[in-house]
């Protein structure tokens, strides 16, 4: 039912000016990550929001200065509890720990992802961990998307993790990914300096959007490690982090990343896939069905900072994952250059 209890104590805030033009359900689901867009709306039809005292439609657009009332619905729990999930620990001291995600998982729980999180495991596997990003998100400090592997950074402690929070906002963490695309680049190297904003019709993307329309800057440094016939294999190094942000940066210069359905419009390869179209291939090479991935080709390959606390320089890396590895093999046999 339709509205679930909601806070009795409203939260109200002042727009800045950097929010002025944004929706107001857009503007929202900014502030309040943990909620989704869809159920901001509702919570607008409730009249449960007010702009400068009366309510308004989700479509209002924001104004500096515009007096913000919300009174949001309880999320199902603020502390994740433990779960009993592997990890791949690749590094470890008494400060911070590096784990290897695997693809298929949440960092921290949100939107309806409330189990089987990173955090959850986390919560399992680990003592003590930093609640400076609120008690919800225990040890983060920055996040992969759901299917994108690799390296992430957890922090047991509250001074490790706001030196290193502001490690990431200064930009002196230095992250480098691996992505299998479609197409290849038409430049060995380059620097992509788009701004990235919520998509205007599909809340669950981002897009190339211009500051003035709600988008944040963001820059992404590519070059092409090994090339294939219709592929590539691309190093990324962003320099910002925003949202989806290396997805879409290669899917505007026309290289979408292989399996990423959000971005390149479908979800896996197959052998058959790479095989078809090509001479001198057996015919039942392009009809075979062996998969070879299913989710989104990228992988958080390594990572160099500044410990926190020791000032020691630490770098990582993290194995290619066997899906990519085997996508990488078939390509080689199948789509030479």
């Amino acid at each position: 039912m339709w509205p679930p209890p909601l806070s009795e104590t409203p939260q109200e805030f002042e727009a800045r000016p950097r929010s002025d033009g944004k929706r107001l359900d857009q503007y929202l689901a900014s502030r309040f990550t943990d909620y989704s867009r869809a159920v901001l709306q509702k919570v607008i039809d409730a009249e449960a929001v007010l702009v400068n005292g009366r309510p308004v439609k989700a479509s209002y657009r924001v104004r500096t200065g515009d007096l913000v009332s919300v009174r949001l619905p309880e999320l199902p729990s603020t502390t994740p509890k433990p779960e009993d999930i592997p990890l791949s620990v690749v590094y470890e001291d008494e400060w911070l720990t590096v784990v290897d995600k695997p693809a298929g998982m949440v960092t921290h729980p949100a939107r309806g992802n409330w189990k089987g999180t990173l955090v959850n495991a986390l919560q399992f596997h680990f003592d003590e961990l930093s609640t400076l990003a609120g008690a919800h998100r225990p040890g983060i400090v920055h996040r992969l998307d759901r299917d994108t592997t690799g390296l992430l950074v957890v922090v047991k402690d509250e001074r490790a993790h706001a030196r290193l929070a502001t490690q990431f906002e200064q930009r002196e963490v230095k992250k480098e990914y691996l992505a299998i695309v479609n197409g290849v680049p038409g430049r060995h190297s380059d620097y992509v300096e788009r701004p990235i904003g919520f998509h205007p019709t599909c809340r669950e993307k981002m897009a190339i959007r211009d500051l003035a329309d709600g988008g944040k800057p963001a820059s992404t440094y590519y070059e092409v490690a090994e090339r294939f016939r219709g592929y590539a294999l691309v190093r990324c190094r962003p320099e910002t982090g925003r949202t989806h942000q290396i997805r879409v940066h290669l899917a505007h210069v026309g290289c979408a990343i292989v399996a990423d359905k959000a971005y390149s419009g479908r979800d896996r390869l197959t052998r058959g896939d790479l095989a078809a179209g090509m001479t001198g291939k057996p015919l039942a090479e392009a009809d075979d069905p062996a998969l070879l991935i299913d989710r989104q080709a990228l992988h958080a390959h390594a990572i160099s900072f500044r410990h926190p606390i020791t000032e020691a320089t630490i770098e990582l890396r993290a194995p290619v994952p066997p899906d990519m590895e085997r996508t990488l093999e078939a390509l080689r046999l199948l789509r030479p250059a």
